[in-house]
């Protein structure tokens, strides 16, 4: 068992470091959609240095550019982040005793997938180390945004809009390897499709803004998903060992 001296700010700062190096690929991926959305380089760092979530962040920038309104954004973001309360309980579990409520405060801000994943390794967890594990991320994640987004602004007006796309080709290489392995990922993918495409054209639903049809796809797919697809009792354990493990899942 590792003592407080040795897992201070430096190791967590090393310990970091891959995650600050997959997300700048991301990040700059965002950097590049939002010049495309018509964001400045200030607009777009700060939304990343504000938010740390790859997802809601994409999705917020859906949302601005059909100029939804800041009630369908809050709900939007909060639904797509909400596993981040349930990942900031679990390691509440494993956190320094003597940490204050400010300080766990600052650590939920930062508390992220792959931080996550790496955090619960450890049997005890201190600020110092988190504040390193967090911080170096972060500066992956602002730094991509930034060189994405600067770089967009120095092209043509009709490149910097063909980058747009390369969000949908991004999430279409995170899922498809997983759909292909897991029958309940590519079916709560399917019914989240069906959804947005009948949302989309049917006139029925005319009346619903786009802010609102993210919102229901992502809560009946997901529904749907749990009920289709229940997580028994040994397979969450099993996955929680695989997590203690250090295996960090993108």
């Amino acid at each position: 068992m590792r003592s407080e001296n040795s897992l201070g700010w430096k190791q967590g700062a090393r310990d970091g470091l891959p995650i600050a190096f997959g997300y700048l690929s991301v990040s700059f991926t965002f950097g590049m959609a939002a010049a495309a959305a018509g964001l400045s380089v200030s607009e777009a760092v700060m939304i990343s240095a504000t938010n740390l979530t790859s997802a809601g962040q994409f999705a917020g920038l859906t949302l601005i550019q059909a100029q939804a309104s800041f009630m369908e954004m809050a709900l939007t973001t909060l639904i797509i982040n909400l596993r981040y309360a349930l990942m900031s309980l679990s390691l509440a579990q494993k956190l320094d005793p003597a940490l204050s409520r400010w300080q766990k405060a600052i650590l939920a801000f930062g508390n992220t997938d792959e931080i996550f994943a790496v955090a619960v390794s450890h049997p005890v967890v201190y600020f110092r180390y988190m504040l390193g594990l967090i911080l170096t991320p972060m500066a992956g994640w602002v730094g991509g945004t930034f060189l994405g987004c600067a770089f967009s602004a120095l092209l043509p007006t009709a490149i910097r809009s063909a980058f747009a796309v390369a969000i949908y080709g991004m999430f279409i290489a995170i899922i498809a390897p997983v759909a292909r392995q897991l029958k309940s990922v590519a079916v709560v993918i399917g019914i989240a499709v069906i959804l947005s495409v009948t949302l989309r054209i049917c006139p029925w639903f005319s009346g619903i803004s786009e802010g609102f049809s993210i919102i229901l796809c992502t809560i009946i797919a997901a529904a749907l998903g749990a009920w289709l697809f229940p997580v028994q009792e040994a397979e969450s354990t099993v996955m929680h060992d695989s997590s203690s493990n250090g295996q960090v899942e993108n």
